[in-house]
């Protein structure tokens, strides 16, 4: 997990700003603060926020030093796990938040932003209610302490709840897990009632951030491995279909975030001083070693959104990605058609969004248990256990 993998990135990221496209660091980790990793690509202008993983996290805890010196402390002091998770990753998030202040600082508040989930155990663990996840996330951001930090909310039924009742707090969120225009139409709807109420309650709405992302990349693997399937149950995979998923549901997500910010109801809160809730794709895996995210930072690019790289990514890009404009904008038509072939090859896309929703609460739920599980290690070493 060396920092060595994120370097400057180069000229083809700042062109990406230029683009409208924010990139963002995927896979925040302590090695990378304490490094000056991270303030270095924020003052080269080639990151502006970053988001955090559990997997990325629990990996540098069982492999690297970075975390030792805290955990030590803890340890001395017979904190349990669940509590030092939250310390540890309460500690990231503010120093981060911290980083990235001249950028929230030039945008006014439009970037430099740190995403971070609360672990779903405080949460009640695999009976996570919606109440339960809104007060665990609020606890989260009170520890952050910086109008910069927001909390991940997974797109999950309960999780929807949760984001209303968080930005009717306040609370800036980043809802993550959305695979499908239905889940994404359902979490522009909890946005603005989640607005709507903290308008009611007198809040200021310019300080209530949000993002909702979408895992592109998981998208086309799901989809293609049923387009093999199909194949190989006698069904005809139309030429070019594979790897092209994911843009399809782009280009129509895109479509219907042009649509909102075009609504009767959203001028409403914009006129109170809410900003738009921008579109985040994540390219690639927080911790993959290759780059594998830079075909879809050069074909996920539309005025508004965020591009959100691993480390190894965010270099590889920044030395051989090549941007071809705005690949979004209008092109809903386009990505009708490619779903009617892809309904035509024998698959359904929203049984990819099923199947990936399903599969992200347990991937969710394993990288948590992972850092629970390696903290506890290091826990035990520190006292002598």
């Amino acid at each position: 997990m060396g920092e060595r993998t994120v370097t400057s990135g180069g000229e083809v990221l700042r062109e990406l700003l230029a683009e409208g496209v924010s990139p963002w660091l995927d896979g925040l980790r302590r090695s990378l603060l304490a490094s000056g990793a991270l303030a270095r690509l924020v003052a080269a202008g080639e990151v502006r926020g970053a988001t955090s993983d559990p997997g990325a996290l629990a990996a540098e805890v069982a492999d690297g030093t970075a975390y030792r010196q805290q955990l030590a402390h803890l340890a001395c002091r017979s904190v349990p796990p669940t509590t030092a998770v939250q310390a540890l990753c309460a500690y990231d998030l503010r120093a981060a938040c911290d980083e990235l202040r001249p950028v929230f600082a030039a945008t006014r508040g439009l970037d430099g932003h740190v995403s971070m989930g609360p672990d779903p155990w405080l949460a009640g663990g695999s009976r996570v209610t919606a109440d339960a996840l809104a007060d665990a996330a609020a606890a989260l951001h009170g520890a952050a302490c910086r109008p910069n930090a927001l909390v991940k909310i997974p797109a999950t039924d309960e999780g929807l709840a949760a984001t209303g009742a968080c930005l009717a707090r306040g609370i800036g969120v980043h809802v993550t897990g959305i695979f499908s225009v239905r889940r994404y139409e359902q979490v522009v709807d909890v946005w603005f009632a989640g607005l709507e109420r903290a308008r009611a309650a007198g809040l200021d709405l310019s300080a209530i951030p949000s993002l909702a992302s979408l895992p592109v990349a998981r998208i086309d693997a799901e989809a293609d491995a049923r387009l093999r399937a199909a194949g190989r149950a006698g069904g005809t995979a139309a030429p070019g279909a594979r790897d092209t998923a994911s843009l399809a549901v782009a280009r129509l997500v895109y479509r219907r975030y042009e649509e909102g910010l075009g609504s009767a109801r959203w001028r409403v809160l914009a006129a109170a001083g809410a900003r738009p809730q921008r579109l985040m794709w994540s390219v690639g895996s927080p911790v993959e070693t290759e780059p594998r995210g830079v075909p879809y930072v050069e074909s996920l690019v539309a005025w508004g959104t965020v591009s959100a790289m691993s480390g190894t990514t965010l270099a590889a890009a920044g030395r051989r990605g090549r941007l071809r404009g705005d690949t979004l904008t209008g092109q809903d038509g386009a990505a009708r058609a490619a779903v009617v072939r892809f309904e035509a090859a024998g698959v359904s896309f929203d049984e990819v969004a099923g199947a990936l929703e399903s599969e992200s609460a347990v991937r969710a739920g394993q990288a948590w248990g992972a850092l629970r599980g390696a903290v506890a290690d290091r826990l035990r070493e520190g006292s002598g256990g």
